[in-house]
């Protein structure tokens, strides 16, 4: 008898530890600045190609993004793409330039504030020096350099001479010019060997500084953080222009659901994409250019366009996770894509295809969409914060935002993909109560509104596997899975801050659970 009542003692302690363990405690004093914040997170955002950007649903969508996200560069694929009518030659062989379509695409993007950073790229047709094409793609890229660089070098001079007296040399100033995308990738993105592109980066560089010393053009744009020493090291050795690093990171890029050792898997997992980012920064550092900007212009939890983790509500943890990590190593940190109106495999199949995007093609946005749009709530004075999964803002009105999460991962069986694993609803586990402590408010009457993303909350994807995952969704469908995940408070009341006691509100808190907290001064 003694001995049981020496064990329930024992686990009736272990279970309180457990408990006081999961318990969290956010602490905001208003009196205590940081600095400004950093908003890396919306700096600039990923499409992609340029052809769907003269469709009304694809740029109806950008203007949500743009209004509720605010990002303020976009980047996409294929600006010199036979889709885009840019360049022909006569039977002489003599080039033919026709803007007429990116003048239509560009003068959308900037009526509505949004810059472009431009890629070049991909060959056109009657420029390519063969016909390797990247043909697993929908839409089969030329990936091969230029048959004649004289002709190259005229065609970005004459769209960048051209975009120049269209918009302004001020305006201009402002964008980015990025060579190509990941080269890195022999015979998939790229048919030529390294050297072929520090080549084609050189004279791409050259021939925009010709038009403007001021502009900014920058690569290698690699897949997988690759090829930033040997970059900086040509350009730096042969004189070539460069005013940015650019590179791509993916969760799934290293080995790391190759293990069946879970702590393994769990430390690869945990330095992904945010690892990476800082130790690309620290090659630039090490480098004969630290003063290089360093731009990710592609991340996200997976480089599939088929992966359902890009829909699960645990993508919104995900997002918030890495971009707290990465801090400010990066110049920006562009999110690949902003919608699932996207044709690398060709048009969707389905409504819900684990594609990249933010928003679906039905205009229904995931849960990856609202980590964005509450990030985008911040304040610009970010507060000290002890807490290592959240950012605590104050705007010029006298209001503060909180915005924590948790971020769980799900370590799965080696032989298991994501898309298999995250096809289906997964529930998520208790991890106990977070409270905020609020000190030094000023005295007055405040709005407490309260907005969460998570299981069953801004959660379209679990909506739609509860309706059995069909092939297609009705209107009445699109319309009832809007109206259940419409990003509708959880709780909105009337706070009085009578003295400058501290005020405490305590939430539950479920696994990879994302919650605004807005204390609006009345």
């Amino acid at each position: 008898m003694k001995k049981q009542i020496v064990l329930i003692t024992m686990l009736f302690c272990l279970l309180w530890v457990a408990a006081e363990a999961q318990n969290r405690t956010i602490t905001i004093d208003v009196t205590k600045p940081k600095g400004e914040l950093n908003t890396v997170f919306n700096e600039c955002v990923g499409a992609g190609r340029a052809n769907e950007g003269l469709r009304a649903d694809w740029q109806r969508q950008l203007r949500i993004a743009k209004d509720q996200l605010g990002f303020r560069y976009i980047r996409m694929h294929g600006i010199l793409q036979d889709d885009m009518g840019v360049y022909f030659e006569d039977r002489n062989g003599k080039p033919i330039y026709n803007w007429q379509y990116i003048d239509e695409l560009y003068d959308f993007l900037i009526s509505i504030k949004v810059r472009p950073f431009v890629e070049f790229g991909f060959m056109p047709k009657a420029l390519a020096s063969s016909d390797h094409t990247l043909s697993f793609w929908f839409w089969k890229p030329n990936v091969t350099p230029p048959k004649d660089y004289g002709k190259w070098d005229d065609l970005i001079k004459a769209l960048v001479t051209h975009w120049t007296e269209r918009y302004g040399e001020a305006e201009v100033k402002q964008w980015y010019f990025e060579v190509w995308n990941e080269p890195n990738l022999k015979n998939i993105f790229w048919a030529g060997t390294q050297d072929d592109y520090f080549r084609l980066y050189k004279e791409t560089a050259t021939a925009i500084k010709a038009v403007s010393p001021a502009y900014r053009v920058g690569g290698p744009a690699t897949a997988g953080n690759a090829w930033i020493p040997e970059f900086i090291n040509y350009c730096n050795t042969n004189k070539v222009p460069v005013d940015f690093v650019s590179t791509h990171t993916y969760g799934n890029d290293a080995a790391i659901q190759k293990s069946d050792d879970e702590e393994t898997a769990i430390a690869e997992r945990k330095n992904a994409v945010s690892g990476d980012v800082k130790k690309s920064r620290a090659q630039i550092d090490a480098s004969a250019m630290p003063g290089l900007a360093l731009h990710y212009t592609e991340w996200n939890s997976s480089s599939s366009y088929n992966d359902h983790i890009h829909d699960h509500y645990r993508q919104a943890a995900y997002i918030l996770e890495k971009i707290k990590r990465v801090g400010n190593s990066a110049s920006s940190f562009s999110y690949w894509t902003f919608t699932d109106i996207f044709e690398e495999d060709g048009p969707r199949q389905t409504p819900f295809d684990g594609d990249f995007g933010l928003i679906n093609y039905q205009d229904i946005k995931k849960p990856a969409f609202y980590a964005y749009r509450y990030l985008n709530e911040l304040g610009k004075q970010e507060l000290q914060d002890a807490d290592t999964s959240s950012w605590i803002c104050r705007d010029n009105k006298g209001g503060v935002q909180v915005l924590l999460y948790d971020f769980t991962d799900k370590i799965f069986p080696s032989v298991a993909d994501s898309r298999a694993f995250y096809s289906k609803i997964i529930p998520p586990g208790s991890k106990g109560k977070v409270s905020l402590v609020y000190k030094n408010l000023t005295p007055g009457k405040y709005t407490m509104t309260v907005y969460k993303t998570g299981y069953g909350v801004n959660d379209p994807y679990s909506s739609y596997l509860q309706m059995g995952a069909p092939s297609q969704l009705t209107r009445p469908q699109v319309e009832l899975i809007k109206q259940k995940d419409s990003d509708v408070p959880i709780m909105s009341k009337t706070v009085v801050v009578s003295s400058k006691r501290p005020i405490e509100e305590s939430f539950e808190l479920l696994e990879n659970d994302v919650i605004l907290v807005s204390m609006k001064k009345l």
